[in-house]
C-alpha cells in the first residue's frame, strides 16, 4: 500500500460527503448509500484513493488533463500570479497581462482566421456565450429573425440551461425545461448504432444532409448556426464516417450559416492534432474552448472567433460577460499548461508515438465476445458493446446495464473507464507512455473478462428482439 497524506478516516470523509455535498449527474441518495471512492492525490496518469489504492486514471479526469497530474510548474505559475495580481476584471475599460497573453497565444495557435478570444470560466459558459455571440451577429447585419441553431441528439455542449439545450440529451432535456427556444436537433452520426443496411460512408452522407434537410425547412433566413463536436465526447466517442465532415462544410458554406465547433474534449492535442477541427477538416467561425486549455488545472474556457464575427461584434456593446471571464490566475495556468504541451511536444507524442501505439491494441478489442466496435481518434476510443457482433444487435436488457457493469468491473480493477449506455470511452491524459499503455490494457482486458463472467451468471448476454 502507498503511504497517503494524512486525513480523516475513509468512513467519516464518506460520511460527511454524503451529508453535505450533492454530486453532479448523481443520484445522491444512492451514492451516499453506498459511499463515494475519495480521491486523495495523483501523479502522471495515476490517482491514489484515501485507502492508498493506485488508480490509473484512463479519462483524464473529465478528458481535460492533457498534462498529466502533478506538475509543479502550473502550481508555481499560479502561485506567482496570485502574489502579483490575484484578480481584476476585464470589464471597464480594464485589461491585464495574463489575458492579453493567453488571448495572443490561442490566436496564434488557432487555425485559420480564428483570431479573438471571449473568456469564460468554462465549456458550458462559453457556449451560452455563443447562442449570444451568434444572435447578436445577425442581429447587428439586420437579420434578428437568423436565430435558430441546430444541433445534434446525443451531443454534449454543457450543462447550464442555454449550453444543455444546445446539447441533444435526452436526459438532460427532460429537467429544468430544456431546451430553450429556437434550438433545433438532427440525428447524430452514430454508424454503428443506427447504420441499418447503408454503408458507414453511405450513412455518413445521409445524416450530413440532415443538416441540409432542416435548413430548407426551418428557412435560410432563421438558421443562424450549426454546432457540433469534431468527435462526441460524452455522447460515446462518436467517430462519424469519413464522408460526413466534408458535407458539413459544403452545407455551411451553401446556406451562410456560422460553424460552431466545440472543442472543450478535442482541443488541445486530445485527436493528435491542437484543434480536433484540423483533424475532421473543417474550418469553424467560432471554436468552444475548455477543459485541456489549462488540463483542468484551473477553471477557464472561452470562445475563439472568426474576423468576420468578431469585426461585427465589435461594432456594438455586447452586453455579456462573466466575473472570471480571463481571470488571470486561471490565464496564467493555462499560458504555462500551453508552454509545457509546445515546449515537449505533446501533440506530436500523441499524433506520432502513443496514438498509432493505443489504435493497435484498440482494433484488437473486437476479439472479445463482449465488444462489436472499437473506435479511436487520437487519444479518444469508445468500444460498443453487443451480444451479437454480426446484426450489430442491442442487449435485452435496459439500456447502459452492461455498460455499467462493465464499467464497476473497470474500478474494481483500479481503472478509470466511463460507460455511456452500452458503450465503454476512455480519453487518458496526453502523456500517457506505450509502457502505461500497456498496463491499461491489462486492466482494460481483465475488467471486460470478469464483465462477461457476471453477465453470462446473470443470462444477460441476450439480444433484443
Amino acid at each position: 500500500m502507498s503511504t497517503i497524506t494524512n486525513h480523516m478516516p475513509t468512513a467519516e470523509l464518506q460520511a460527511l460527503d454524503a451529508a453535505h455535498h450533492l454530486h453532479p449527474f448523481s443520484t445522491n441518495e444512492s451514492l451516499a448509500d453506498e459511499g463515494v471512492r475519495v480521491i486523495t492525490r495523483a501523479k502522471g496518469v495515476y490517482l491514489t484513493d484515501s485507502e492508498g489504492h493506485e488508480i490509473l486514471d484512463g479519462m483524464a479526469g473529465l478528458w481535460c488533463v492533457n498534462i498529466g497530474y502533478g506538475r509543479d510548474e502550473l502550481a508555481d505559475a499560479a502561485a506567482r500570479q496570485m502574489r502579483e495580481l490575484p484578480y481584476y476584471n476585464t470589464f471597464f475599460k480594464t485589461t491585464h497581462t495574463p489575458a492579453i497573453a493567453l488571448a495572443a497565444k490561442l490566436a496564434e495557435l488557432a487555425p485559420g482566421d480564428l483570431n479573438h478570444v471571449f473568456f469564460a470560466g468554462s465549456g458550458s459558459e462559453a457556449n451560452d456565450t455563443n447562442i449570444r455571440l451568434v444572435r447578436t451577429y445577425w442581429a447587428e447585419k439586420g437579420q434578428p429573425d437568423k436565430n435558430i441553431i441546430i444541433s445534434r441528439k446525443n451531443a454534449y455542449h454543457g450543462s447550464s440551461v442555454g449550453s444543455a439545450s444546445l446539447g441533444g440529451m435526452a436526459g438532460m432535456h427532460a429537467q429544468g425545461g430544456i431546451p430553450i427556444p429556437n434550438i433545433h436537433h438532427i440525428n447524430q452520426p452514430n454508424w454503428w448504432a443506427e447504420g441499418g443496411d447503408m454503408s458507414p460512408e453511405e450513412f455518413g452522407l445521409a445524416r450530413a444532409r440532415e443538416l441540409e434537410e432542416a435548413i430548407q425547412e426551418l428557412g435560410e433566413d432563421r438558421v443562424a448556426a450549426f454546432i457540433a463536436e469534431p468527435v462526441q465526447g460524452a455522447g460515446g466517442v462518436i467517430i462519424a464516417p469519413d464522408t460526413y465532415w466534408p458535407e458539413i462544410q459544403r452545407i455551411c458554406d451553401k446556406y451562410d450559416i456560422l460553424l460552431i465547433a466545440d472543442e472543450v474534449i478535442c482541443g488541445f492535442g486530445r485527436t493528435g492534432n491542437w484543434f480536433g477541427s484540423q483533424t475532421v477538416g473543417i474550418k469553424p467561425h467560432i471554436m468552444t474552448i475548455a477543459k485541456g486549455l489549462s488540463s483542468g488545472y484551473a477553471p477557464i474556457g472561452g470562445s475563439i472567433v472568426c474576423d468576420e464575427v468578431a469585426r461585427v461584434i465589435s461594432a456594438t456593446e455586447f452586453n455579456h460577460g462573466y466575473t472570471y471571464s480571463g481571470h488571470p490566475v486561471a490565464a496564467a495556468v493555462a499560458l504555462e499548461n500551453l508552454r509545457i504541451l509546445e515546449e515537449e511536444n505533446v501533440v506530436d507524442h500523441v499524433r506520432n508515438v502513443v496514438a498509432p501505439y493505443m489504435k493497435k491494441k484498440w482494433d484488437a478489442l473486437v476479439e472479445h465476445p463482449l465488444v462489436g466496435e472499437a473506435k479511436i481518434a487520437g487519444l479518444m476510443g469508445s468500444i460498443a458493446l453487443t451480444p451479437e457482433k454480426a446484426s450489430r444487435a442491442k442487449f435485452a436488457s435496459d439500456p447502459g446495464t452492461i455498460g455499467y457493469i462493465c464499467r464497476e468491473h473497470c474500478f474494481k480493477n483500479n481503472l478509470i473507464m466511463r460507460h455511456v449506455d452500452d458503450r465503454l470511452v476512455i480519453s487518458p491524459p496526453l502523456v500517457i507512455t506505450p509502457a502505461e499503455i500497456d498496463e491499461m490494457f491489462v486492466r482494460i482486458q481483465k475488467s471486460l473478462d470478469d464483465a462477461l463472467v457476471e453477465i453470462n451468471e446473470k443470462g444477460l448476454m441476450k439480444p433484443a428482439s
